[in-house]
């Protein structure tokens, strides 16, 4: 059996590959009941770590519980050593991460409704601006925990699957793009993708790594708690987090025609207040939320407002559970007008299209982009200055099954080579690298042949040394964004390799 599995932030979704159809997989719940996802909740019982459902009904017994962990992928600085809290104790990320998703594969194989299937493979799936230590932990957390993983796309060209799988119809000869808006649970992608039959190529992604369905639980949350008169300080873990629950599932069940919201937020002193918030009041706070995603996306859309621009556009479509919200659909087609499209699936939109790629019988093949652009900065002036260089575009393809390979020849003019790798969004008129900013790993690389021999390095000691040996960089970008470096001296043949991750 053949898997689309998007680790979602607040939900993970699974859809399975059947005679070319992609239905989602049910879990059994803590009830018995079916669901469509597994919860992306771990808490701690009985000392040990507990997921999913479970975890759901350890937080119903006042267990600690630790929601939208995903997050902590997204931080500039994760990387294989970054720890989590839960109940006051670090927890490493990874070790979190194989444990969650250990217990998805045996909800997958136990408790859901594709239990009688053997697993073959999944494809799985990464915020398209996520940079190389989002991807790379990702990866490794679901090797670890049993998987076999046929490939990593970004989550905005998913779903650009599943549309032109579901809306085949709208792709004409005159209509071949299509403008994927992923609003999930923690992050915002967009991406603009070019669709020929079955072959789809992305030209461009942006996003957002700080926006997303919780930020608009957490509006709803102060609104309760301003009209209940309660104070967030006065609430213990347990009844803000169900407070939280509540503002999600509330917001989940709003409808075009909802006009009231209720919900019963806790006091501070064990009891709790009824209250009703007016849903106007609720979309007038969040409207700043969508306005920001379309700022974020407008790079992507230029003028696609325009009757000439819109002309050449299939669609706007919206994706993700945090697009179900009726206002977000609103919004979005106020500014661009009726070629908006909401996935009858929002949430399961990536997972239906991970499906459709990892199915060889579909035909569906992919050339991606970076979404980030990766670069170095080097020694100068005798280490005295650093100098920024550029070694791959964010709009730089990636063939789908091929590696992307960068090489660099030069003559080295210092006795040691401080490499400090970044990834960035954007490069400013005079080519540094500006807005999101995610540092590497430092690698120091000795040029001098004495310093090849030595134990330790000090990347602090750097002078001119000419004429140096004639180096070689090599950097390979994987199929699934991962960058690794090869630095090698042409003349003694001293070499480095780095699988680079954050630090």
């Amino acid at each position: 059996m053949h898997l689309g599995v998007d680790f979602g932030t607040t939900r993970t979704i699974v859809a399975y590959v059947d005679r070319g159809n992609y239905p989602v997989v049910s879990f059994t719940d803590q009830w018995g009941d079916p669901q469509d996802h597994f919860p992306s909740v771990v808490a701690i019982q009985d000392g040990r770590l507990v997921h999913g459902f479970d975890a759901l009904a350890a937080a119903e017994q006042g267990a600690p519980v630790l929601r939208s962990f995903k997050r902590a992928l997204a931080a500039a600085e994760v990387g294989p050593q970054t720890t989590i809290e839960l109940d006051g104790a670090p927890i490493p990320l990874l070790e979190l991460l194989v444990s969650h998703l250990k217990a998805l594969r045996e909800a997958i194989t136990e408790a859901s409704s594709v239990s009688a299937e053997p697993l073959e493979s999944c494809a799985i799936a990464v915020p398209a601006h996520a940079h190389s230590a989002q991807r790379f932990l990702t990866l490794e957390a679901f090797r670890r925990a049993g998987f076999t993983v046929h490939g990593m796309l970004n989550e905005p060209s998913a779903a650009g699957f599943e549309y032109t799988h579901r809306q085949a119809r709208t792709v004409t000869s005159r209509r071949r793009r299509v403008i994927v808006y992923d609003l999930g649970g923690g992050t915002f992608d967009a991406s603009l993708v070019r669709v020929d039959g079955t072959a789809h190529e992305v030209l461009d992604s942006l996003g957002l790594n700080n926006l997303g369905g919780d930020d608009f639980d957490r509006i709803l949350v102060d609104q309760a708690l301003a009209t209940a008169g309660a104070d967030v300080a006065a609430l213990t873990a347990r009844e803000l987090d169900t407070l939280l629950a509540d503002c999600r599932e509330a917001k989940e069940r709003l409808s075009p025609q909802s006009r009231r919201i209720a919900l019963d937020v806790p006091d501070g002193s064990g009891g709790t207040a009824e209250v009703t918030l007016k849903v106007a009041d609720f979309y007038a706070a969040a409207a700043p939320l969508v306005q920001t995603s379309i700022e974020a996306m407008a790079p992507l859309v230029g003028g696609l407002d325009g009757a000439d621009e819109l002309a050449d556009v299939a669609g706007i479509y919206l994706v993700g559970g945090g697009s179900g919200l009726p206002m977000v659909p609103r919004l979005l087609r106020e500014r661009f007008g009726r070629r908006v499209h909401r996935s009858p699936y929002p949430a399961a939109s990536t997972a239906i299209g991970l499906a459709i790629s990892v199915d060889e019988q579909s035909g569906f093949s992919l050339t991606d982009r970076l979404s980030r652009g990766f670069g170095v900065f080097r020694e100068g002036s005798a280490g005295q200055r650093l100098q920024f260089d550029p070694i791959l575009d964010r709009a730089a393809a990636l063939p789908e099954g091929s590696e992307l390979i960068v090489t660099r020849r030069y003559r080295a003019a210092h006795n040691l080579g401080v490499f400090r790798f970044v990834e960035y969004a954007a490069l400013d008129e005079a080519g540094e690298p500006r807005g999101d900013l995610v540092p590497f790993g430092q690698v120091a690389f000795p040029f001098d042949p004495d310093l090849q021999r030595a134990e330790t390095l000090d990347p602090g000691a750097v002078w001119r040394r000419e004429p140096g040996p004639e180096v070689e960089e090599r950097y390979v970008i994987d199929r699934n964004g991962i960058v690794t470096v090869h630095i090698t001296d042409l003349d003694t043949g001293y070499r480095r390799t780095e699988a680079l991750s954050a630090g």
